[in-house]
């Protein structure tokens, strides 16, 4: 057996590894990946972050985020906006499993350049999601068991629940805490209650024609009082695959999908989100169109 100890590895081989040796690279990514506070505070810095949506398993899309950061400034941060698995695309085997593990070395590598929030699909323990391809592919690849679900399970809700920037940018999978503490917005994530974690990772915008009912759909007038509250300027999210790429609220609330599998709606998008001077809105937020490869077996 091939040691892998201490080799990063992409997709291709994650899925050659045996039952073993995918042990040995969740014995070390259990080692090295950071488990962030619930709401993490991103610092001032002259580089913008690269920030992307949901990518539900789609390695090709994944590639092309990794991509365009690699070309960025070496101190440039990477923040996922959750749901890193499931609805994996037909042309992508097990990229469910694949994407989870490939993205978790990266934040291993990086702890303090790589940030995945955890969406409402790494938190299905606490809240039940459909589709849930993950625990198929990892049975397909490594053989029945529950073992390394819960493994994989633990490593990816150790992303922090949302972040905030000081250029004023609220960052979560869907949406925000509707109830806080008097005095300090951010005491609502200090030992969340399931309502604060149903609001902030399976909230529909009220601008979405989607209404998964987990939690009422925010309005604009909810997400004017967090904003006052909070002293920020916008929220950027994921979730809704048809507002991928627009900003509604006036300016104040902007989707992104980073998957071939909703690219019909707004395409395969990333953002610029500025961390030095403060934001006037989220018109300040570049988006970043994507071209994905077309996947390859190697």
């Amino acid at each position: 057996m091939i040691d892998r100890s201490e080799e990063f590895l992409p997709p291709a081989a994650i899925a050659r590894l045996e039952p073993e040796e995918a042990d040995a690279l969740l014995d070390r990514l259990e080692a090295r990946v950071p488990t962030h506070p619930t709401l993490l505070p991103i610092p001032s810095a002259d580089a913008p972050a690269l920030v992307f949506g949901d990518t539900h398993g789609d390695l090709p899309s994944v590639e092309a985020v990794l991509e365009e950061w690699h070309q960025g400034p070496t101190d440039q941060i990477l923040i996922g906006l959750g749901d890193y698995v499931d609805r994996t695309p037909p042309d992508v085997p097990n990229g469910s499993v694949l994407n989870a593990l490939y993205l978790l070395q990266w934040a291993a590598r990086f702890p303090e350049r790589v940030i995945l929030l955890t969406g409402n699909h790494e938190l299905a323990r606490q809240i039940p999601v459909v589709p849930s391809d993950l625990p198929a592919e990892i049975d397909d690849l490594w053989g029945p068991g529950i073992e390394r679900q819960l493994r994989i399970a633990h490593l990816l809700e150790r992303g922090p629940l949302a972040a905030y920037t000081e250029s004023g940018v609220f960052l979560a999978h869907a949406g925000f805490p509707r109830r806080r503490p008097r005095g300090d917005w951010t005491k609502a994530f200090d030992r969340p209650s399931e309502e604060t974690v149903a609001e902030v990772v399976w909230a529909d915008c009220g601008a979405s024609e989607s209404r998964r009912r987990v939690v009422r759909a925010f309005t604009e007038a909810d997400l004017d009082r967090f904003l006052a509250d909070s002293s920020l300027v916008g929220l950027l999210r994921g979730h809704d695959p048809d507002l991928t790429g627009r900003r509604v609220f006036h300016d104040r609330c902007l989707t992104l999908h980073t998957t071939r599998y909703f690219a019909e709606y707004g395409g395969v998008l990333a953002a610029r989100v500025p961390l030095g001077a403060r934001l006037a809105s989220l018109a300040d937020v570049a988006l970043v169109p994507l071209t994905p490869a077309a996947p390859t077996t190697e």
